[in-house]
């Protein structure tokens, strides 16, 4: 089957800071790309038996980027729900447009922050890790949930690449 959504990874290496967003900016961008075009219903739908949906997995990074960025890096209120489970009175797009917002405020706690060696504001797990640990954290969380939304993708209706 040819691939029908295939982004060339970045090429980005201007600094590590630079390399390091530019890669989850892509994997981001991965998960985002699976869910156009798709209905209400495509997006809710559940075709494994973790009840895992292309909406939940989205809802799921929404979460995982307040806690991860806003909350450790910069500092904020833990307003993440990391679960799977998309509420009720939430559209397909109030959840895809929570993802861009929290992206964006993801990116400005990056910015704010500035430095990949700079200590988390909040520690995880009793220990104050640099942002540097927080992006490869986060790179590889939504490059494995980036690809649970492929086979979602393709098994909704023939939709491949990354």
């Amino acid at each position: 089957m040819a691939e029908t959504q295939r982004k060339p990874v970045p090429r980005d290496d201007g600094g590590e800071l630079d390399t390091a967003t530019a890669f989850l900016t892509f994997a981001r961008e991965c998960v985002l790309k699976k869910t156009d075009g798709l209905t209400e219903e495509q997006l809710r739908r559940v075709l494994v038996g973790s009840g895992t949906s292309l909406l939940g997995l989205v809802h799921h990074l929404t979460g995982a980027e307040r806690v991860w960025f806003g909350h450790h890096v910069a500092g904020g209120e833990d307003t993440g729900d990391l679960g799977m489970d998309v509420p009720e009175g939430l559209t397909a797009e109030d959840v895809l447009a929570g993802y861009r917002a929290a992206i964006g405020e993801s990116d400005a706690a990056i910015r704010a922050a500035g430095d990949p060696e700079r200590p988390v504001a909040v520690a995880i797990d009793g220990t104050f890790h640099t942002l540097r640990w927080v992006l490869a954290h986060m790179t590889s969380e939504t490059a494995r949930h980036a690809g649970h939304a492929d086979i979602l993708r393709e098994q909704i209706d023939g939709v491949t690449g990354r």
